[in-house]
């Protein structure tokens, strides 16, 4: 067995049997068995794991659920990893991992390397994650930030889970968004001119517009001034552009966000994508001209109203281009599953987006919207509002800079992407267990001083006899460390990254209480060489979880 994720496939596997067998032995009345949920007791002197199959069947059998509990515990074999199985009311099936198997499971996660905890689930399917996607017309907030970290992280535990993941950010470089940043650049640069030009009513009147401005001054002069404006437009919207881009990767890359492909909003225009893809909807019958515009019939399946393609101004929708993006991403390149993660300002575009698939003949399941809520950023009780500096929005890398890259992927993972959240940058930086950022990066840290300690005693780990490790906080330990495929195999199913977060927490308080209770470095040289293979173990799986949620694993603090 290879951790605790085949020991839970296990459990599913025995018990979907022996009701089989219980059936077939006239135990039970022949009757369709569903699936044989499995949890975690909250009780852990239940077991480890639970089975409600029993309640299940209780109605299509008629029989009492603890009756039909003793009759599927009754064809459960012996194996190795289980030592015992137990019936409980109301009617559940109970079981306990075996101690000595448990044990035996720290050399195969020192040995994994780096890969403990992968699994493969996926078997090699390919997934697209697009994520932050943010108009590049001013810099990333923490709004775009928490979506980063999200995605980030839920494509490293697909890939840990065996995907192939594609992790894309779609330029917005087309429509009337970059438009008016355009025109915006265009008045400022004017402006630190010294010209006299007054900013348009929809224009991006951010700080950051008048640095842009000036520094295209610093690097071209008054080389744009004077020609067409059409022309300037162009031109210093090409510039500005590829400079905010710049800008929101390098940010992005100081949350240890990376992207395999930065993909053009722009390029489904020039390359014939958008033209086609509109033409197999009118083909189809999908395409609707009414009150002077283009309009998508969401109505034809199941939508409660229309929705504009292309305006009356004859420019296409954010809605048209990114029907020709997901064409793109489900017919071009063929991804067997896509997952956005939107902003809460999206959750109106999820069920026209699922309806569109549907009318080009693409499964809408294929297709996965996570909506990431609100961040509020707090100092303690002070809600912060605005920056420091200019006064106007709150941009990721001011908060990068306050607290660090690891304290702010930890928090912004320390909840469900469907719950608003509030990021404390004062807790966010204490170092004390009351911030779990500290407290999980100083597990690890501890870790590795217990380590540098042993190895200037001259304790040998590879000599350490595991059998000694028989006192309560060891097994809780190790119980936490063999969770780790089976967290990777929930954030893969439920794509919900959170899950990650909990379990560091969870994994560090099992080795803060063992650091408690059980001196590793001792003149008991046999016990401490059993424990310094737990603590190398130890340390395999947290720089392992940490990993995987993007953070640093540090050796001292």
């Amino acid at each position: 067995m290879n951790g605790l994720l085949s020991v839970k496939q296990l459990v599913v596997d025995l018990i979907t049997q022996a009701a089989a067998a219980a059936q077939e032995a006239g135990r039970l009345p022949a009757v369709t068995v569903p699936p044989a949920g499995i949890e975690h007791p909250q009780n852990t002197s239940h077991g480890d794991y639970a089975s409600s199959l029993p309640l299940k069947m209780a109605r299509a059998t008629g029989m009492k659920p603890l009756d039909i509990a003793a009759a599927i515990a009754e064809f459960i074999p012996a194996v190795p990893e289980i030592k015992c199985v137990a019936i409980a009311p109301p009617g559940f099936i109970n079981f306990t991992l075996s101690d000595n198997w448990i044990i035996e499971q720290v050399e195969g996660i020192i040995n994994s390397g780096d890969t403990y905890g992968s699994i493969d689930i996926g078997r090699g399917k390919t997934v697209q994650v697009e994520y932050v996607s943010a108009n590049p017309t001013g810099p990333i907030h923490v709004g775009h930030g928490r979506g980063a970290v999200l995605g980030s992280t839920l494509a490293l535990a697909l890939e840990a889970a065996g995907f192939d993941v594609q992790q894309e950010f779609y330029v917005n470089d087309a429509g009337n968004q970059v438009l008016s940043f355009k025109r915006s650049l265009y008045i400022r640069y004017l402006q630190q001119l010294g010209r006299d030009a007054e900013m348009p009513t929809e224009g991006y009147f951010g700080h950051y517009m008048i640095d842009l401005a000036a520094e295209i001054v610093a690097e071209h002069s008054d080389r744009f001034a004077d020609i067409p404006e059409a022309e300037a437009l162009e031109k210093l919207g090409a510039i500005g552009l590829s400079k905010m881009l710049g800008l929101i990767r390098d940010d992005l890359a100081g949350l240890s966000v990376n992207f395999d492909r930065w993909f053009s909003e722009k390029s489904l225009f020039e390359r014939g994508e958008y033209d086609a893809v509109i033409n197999r909807l009118k083909e189809a019958g999908y395409i609707l001209e009414k009150e002077g515009a283009v309009w998508f019939a969401s109505t034809a399946l199941g939508e409660n109203k229309d929705n504009v393609i292309v305006r009356s101004d004859g420019t296409p929708t954010y809605f048209a281009s990114d029907i020709a993006y997901h064409y793109d991403k489900f017919v071009t390149r063929r991804f067997d599953k896509g997952i956005n993660i939107w902003g809460a300002d999206h959750q109106g575009h999820v069920s026209r987006m699922k309806s569109v698939l549907q009318a080009l003949d693409i499964d809408p399941e294929r297709l996965h919207v996570i909506i990431s809520q609100l961040v509020t950023l707090r100092r303690g009780e002070e809600l912060v509002r605005l920056s420091k500096r200019t006064g106007d929005m709150i941009t990721l890398r001011e908060v990068l800079d306050e607290v660090g890259a690891d304290a702010c992927r930890f928090n912004f993972l320390s909840r469900g992407a469907d719950s608003q959240m509030d990021f404390d940058m004062e807790l966010a930086k204490k170092q004390s267990a009351e911030n779990p950022v500290y407290y999980v990066q100083y597990a690890h840290a501890r870790i590795c001083s217990i380590i540098s300690l042993a190895a200037e005693r001259g304790i040998n780990y590879p000599e350490g006899d595991v059998t000694k490790l028989v006192e309560p906080a060891e097994l809780e330990l190790l119980r936490k460390m063999l969770l780790l495929p089976e967290v990777i195999a929930q954030v893969a199913e439920t794509l919900e990254p959170h899950h990650l977060a909990y379990y560091a927490q969870v994994l560090a308080t099992a080795f803060h209480a063992f650091y408690k209770d059980c001196r590793v470095v001792s003149d008991d040289t046999c016990l401490s060489q059993a424990r310094l293979k737990l603590m190398i173990a130890a340390r395999r799986v947290l720089a392992r979880t940490l990993c995987l949620m993007g953070m640093s694993a540090p050796e001292s603090m």
